[in-house]
């Protein structure tokens, strides 16, 4: 009989099962893709966390303040224990309000896969009615149109998904189940506006994000309603542009801000992998008028957890399941799936 099992195969599953690897424990990993690293496969893999404690409160000032600390506090150790099983970490983040590290997704997940053991693909976790501790991260509920419907917008048949297919809520129905309760925030969610067309590939999610409103002179809805952007993330106008209606919104860009650069590219080339993508870019009035599309990557609401990772009894949260960390703005969702993943796994094989 397994002394625990990790539900998920993203990055906090992974992390779950190495710990408990580490330790001793004799565990089973299922997962309900066809492959292991869920949505961190698809992300840029940046770890990070603000390099203040105040300002990560001020980004995220509805956040459970003792979940925050201890992402704050052991993202570095933890940074290091990735780095000592294999995990090639670059330290830097290009953000001067942040610190932390960049890993190569693939090499990451095939590190932290040797490490875990066995993955069961293809086999969701179904039930907790066992008496075998849980794991529980299996990804949040952004691909569940339902649920996105039901907590976070009336348009979700129209929002684009940015992540894997199988995040479906599946951990967050059986949590409530076994007596779990949800944090505040569950209309919030991280994303990007992307290129308006009808869908785009898994490996271009990275390439065709179109993250310029702040340098737009205005962004508009089809009723010609303005949205003034603000967060240095652009966070802000992608959850704004999700509840417009048909989730899309128009950026009017002048000529003179096409050589503002963001991160490695300037807005003009983010404009131009847009029209090769087909989406609808035209000059009017002497700008450049882009239509994006909301899209979701995670889901920043769900499962309540204290600082033991713990949700129930016998049952422990880690990665995009579990909120409460970044309600009211946005921090790292790899951050905390590295940090709580271990913190869920010594947790669950200490339990009383």
């Amino acid at each position: 009989m397994a002394d625990l099992i990790v539900a998920g195969a993203g990055m906090a599953g992974l992390v779950a099962a190495a710990r408990s690897k580490e330790l001793g424990a004799s565990i089973v990993i299922l997962e309900k893709g066809d492959r292991p690293g869920g949505s961190f496969l698809l992300s840029s893999g940046f770890i990070w966390r603000y390099r203040g404690w105040e300002r990560f409160r001020e980004e995220c000032p509805r956040g459970d303040p003792k979940l925050q600390r201890l992402v704050y506090e052991r993202l570095d150790d933890n940074l290091a224990w990735l780095e000592s099983l294999g995990v090639s970490v670059l330290r830097e983040t290009g953000n001067p309000i942040t610190a932390g590290a960049r890993v190569d997704p693939v090499q990451a997940i095939e590190a932290l896969a040797r490490r875990a053991g066995e993955i069961r693909l293809r086999e969701p976790l179904t039930d907790l009615a066992g008496e075998t501790p849980v794991v529980l991260a299996t990804g949040g509920f952004q691909g569940n149109r339902h649920l996105v419907r039901r907590y976070v917008t009336p348009e979700a048949d129209s929002l684009l998904l940015r992540a894997n297919r199988w995040s479906t809520g599946d951990g967050l129905t059986l949590a409530l189940e076994r007596g779990a309760s949800l944090t505040k925030g569950m209309d919030e969610f991280y994303g990007r506006n992307l290129p308006a067309v009808p869908q785009i590939s898994a490996e271009k999610f990275i390439h065709l994000q179109q993250l310029y409103a702040l340098h737009a002179d205005v962004v508009v809805n089809s009723r010609g309603e303005c949205f003034e952007p603000r967060h240095w993330a652009e966070i802000d106008v992608v959850q704004w542009t999700a509840r417009q209606p048909g989730a899309r919104a128009w950026y009017h860009v002048s000529e003179s801000a096409l050589a503002e650069r963001v991160r490695d590219r300037t807005v003009g080339e983010m404009i131009d992998a847009a029209r090769a993508e087909g989406a609808p870019v035209e000059r009017r009035d002497g700008k450049v008028v882009v239509e994006v599309a909301a899209a979701i990557t995670t889901t920043l609401g769900g499962i309540r957890i204290d600082e033991r990772a713990k949700a129930a009894d016998g049952l422990f949260v880690a990665g995009t399941d579990a909120g409460g960390i970044s309600t009211g703005g946005y921090s790292s969702g790899l951050a905390a799936a590295l940090v709580f993943g271990r913190i869920a796994a010594e947790q669950a094989l200490t339990v009383d």
